[in-house]
């Protein structure tokens, strides 16, 4: 049982780019997900810019779906990669049961709960009479497939957490390359239009869904899913660390809903023309954020494990890399956004009033992303070392920012220059937690220093290279 990558003992700047890279691209490959059902979307003749404008409207509804698949999966791995780290690998496979049976309980209540009201949530969040019918046909399809969505994406992190970070990416690729082969026979082939995207995207999902579960039952992981042990203490645990992902995710689709809202209530005239930029203009921040997230959040099992571990020379290092790594990325994304945006609209629409307008919008949107990077790692750091708390207070800071940006600016400008108000978040949501780190990483790292009667050697791993006890 040979182990991808050793938190505990491998050199440390190699580890970050061995976890960060593969989770980075497993991310990436995500937004083919969405971003491909769009591009599919907007091609569909006659009817493809209107019908971009509905699925633009679901699309925030359904990706906070994901959001509960972050609250179990974010909340439990760290919990599972600090119980590695001092060796209780009974405790982890507590957490990984519990786990389990936490996303398939949701996935139930979830389903049963956006089906049932889905005319009234798509009507309230931002689609017009023209744009419900092609919203109600995507959502409908794809909220049958919960289940699928969120064990694939949730359990998906208990892959990554024991240091499988390039099976992490083969079980996302798989679901995004399925979804790519299957979109064009589904809408085009078949002529079954949105909802053939819909139908595409929840196979792809049970293709992952499959994937990630045999491979957690298997021989190759150090930690199996099993069944039982279940603790509704253990599972409010895991649900507590979850909560800063799950909000952060959860808020941005509530802020993309209230910018839709606002748009449609502002827009007059304009409003589905600048619902449809909107849904270019969100597919383009899935490119930054999805990966970017991949970076922050798939290296706080290094964190998390050396947290456990007492390691705090390895986390200081460890965050040093994977800031870096979060810059370079984003600083790449801004001179895309700055050089190849008209490109990338290209793959959505041809039609020169909306190629224009959200090419500028790109621009606006994406002031304030090199920054964001920051905030994403301090933010991100912060759940994998097990301090939620401070996590969920930097990630609502920034949406209050956003919120309150979304309603005042109509109130003194045009209705496009909403688009400001990420900027504007992006910005201040950086220097608040860059100051809120300087204030508390000593006190943090503190409570993990060695302690002198631990019995192994600080630092030690608990699992030998082979991956045994």
């Amino acid at each position: 049982m040979k182990l991808e990558n050793d938190l505990g003992r491998d050199d440390i700047r190699r580890l970050v780019v061995r976890v960060a890279i593969p989770s980075m691209l497993a991310q990436l490959v995500n937004v083919l997900y969405s971003v491909v059902d769009r591009i599919y979307i907007g091609n569909i003749p006659v009817i493809g810019e209107t019908a971009l404008a509905g699925v633009g409207v679901s699309g925030p509804i359904v990706t906070m779906i994901s959001a509960f698949a972050y609250l179990v999966g974010v909340g439990g791995s760290p919990l599972m990669s600090i119980r590695m780290g001092q060796g209780n690998l009974e405790g982890a496979k507590r957490i990984l049961a519990n786990s389990f049976l936490m996303l398939s309980v949701i996935s139930a209540v979830l389903t049963v709960f956006l089906f049932a009201g889905r005319e009234w949530i798509l009507m309230r969040f931002g689609a017009s009479e023209a744009t419900y019918p092609y919203a109600e046909e995507y959502f409908a399809i794809y909220v049958l497939g919960t289940l699928f969505a969120l064990l694939s994406v949730g359990m998906n992190q208990f892959i990554i957490c024991q240091g499988f970070a390039r099976i992490g990416m083969i079980s996302v690729s798989l679901g995004a390359v399925t979804n790519i082969v299957l979109d064009p026979v589904f809408i085009f082939l078949l002529d079954m239009g949105v909802a053939g995207a819909a139908v595409a995207t929840v196979l792809s999902q049970f293709a992952s869904c499959v994937f990630v579960i045999r491979f957690l039952l298997g021989k190759r992981v150090p930690v199996r899913l099993t069944f039982g042990g279940f603790q509704a203490a253990l599972m409010g645990r895991i649900a507590l660390m979850g909560l800063a992902p799950f909000l952060i995710i959860a808020f941005d689709n509530v802020l993309i809903i209230a910018l839709n809202t606002v748009i449609q209530t502002w827009g007059g005239a304009e409003a589905d023309r600048l619902l449809t930029c909107t849904a270019i203009v969100q597919s383009f921040m899935l490119v930054v954020t999805m990966p970017l997230g991949g970076i922050t959040a798939g290296t706080g099992a290094i964190l998390g494990y050396n947290f456990g571990a007492r390691r705090p020379d390895r986390i200081r290092s460890a965050q040093k890399y994977i800031v870096l790594l979060a810059v370079a990325f984003n600083s790449f994304m801004f001179l895309i956004s700055r050089t190849a945006a008209q490109y990338f609209v290209f793959l959505f629409t041809r039609s020169p009033e909306y190629v224009d307008l959200t090419v500028w919008a790109i621009g606006v949107y994406t002031m304030g992303i090199i920054p964001l990077a920051v905030q994403y790692a301090i933010v991100d750091g912060f759940t994998g070392m097990g301090v939620p708390s401070l996590a969920v207070a930097l990630s609502a800071f920034r949406k209050v920012v956003f919120l309150g940006s979304v309603f005042l600016i109509p109130q003194f400008f045009e209705i496009r220059q909403v688009f400001y108000a990420e900027a504007a978040s992006d910005f201040a949501g950086t220097a608040v937690s860059v100051v809120t780190y300087l204030l508390v990483i000593g006190k943090i790292m503190a409570r993990c220093q060695p302690q002198p009667e631990e019995g192994r050697r600080p630092g030690s791993s608990p699992l030998r290279r082979d991956g045994a006890e």
